[in-house]
């Protein structure tokens, strides 16, 4: 199974004078792993489509900020 959100551990310079992010993130798109549409995809009401961005559910991701609730170099 994917994940839309994935993590890396980036270099910490001994020398870099702000506090290091020891886990960085970052989102891929739900397209990358679809590959061809199939037929017959599931589809969201068109007033809720508008809303969302997409018509179909397969191809919904919300964006979730992943630095809102924690600290700084935590995770």
């Amino acid at each position: 199974m994917y994940t839309v959100r994935k993590k890396y551990r980036p270099y910490i310079s001994p020398f870099d004078p702000c506090k290091p992010m020891v886990v960085k993130t970052y989102e891929t798109p739900p397209q990358l792993y679809l590959g061809f549409q199939p037929y017959n995809l599931p589809q969201f009401q068109p007033h809720e489509a508008l809303r969302l961005g997409t018509l179909w559910p397969a191809l919904y991701a919300p964006y979730t900020n992943p630095y809102e609730d924690c600290d700084r170099g935590d995770d």
